[in-house]
């Protein structure tokens, strides 16, 4: 049985944090699921959010991701990664091990 990690992301700091973790995890044979909502959404926005494609399953609180004034599309994430917050109580029940940003 593969290890989880699920990384909840309500905050636009911490970027650089999370794509070392992200690639910490892979080199520990690690999944990775990110859920981002509230101002986590904006990272969305950064330069270098495709990095974290291929180390991590993302999704996005899709009412989060609109009252910030985004639009799709984003890189690594697609029509079925918008969700609600039910996936984020999916994200905290399926990983073994969880952390807050």
């Amino acid at each position: 049985m593969a290890k989880s990690l699920g990384v909840f992301v309500s905050s636009n700091q911490h970027f650089d944090k999370i794509i070392k973790l992200c690639k910490a995890a892979k080199k520990k044979n690690v999944d990775v699921t990110i859920f981002f909502t509230h101002l986590g959404t904006l990272l969305t926005q950064e330069k270098r959010f495709d990095e974290l494609i291929g180390l991590a399953g993302m999704t996005l609180c899709k009412v989060a991701f609109e009252r910030q004034g985004l639009r799709p599309p984003v890189p690594g994430i697609g029509e079925e990664d918008f969700a609600t917050q039910a996936r984020h109580a999916e994200v905290i029940e399926e990983c073994d091990r969880y952390v807050v940003f």
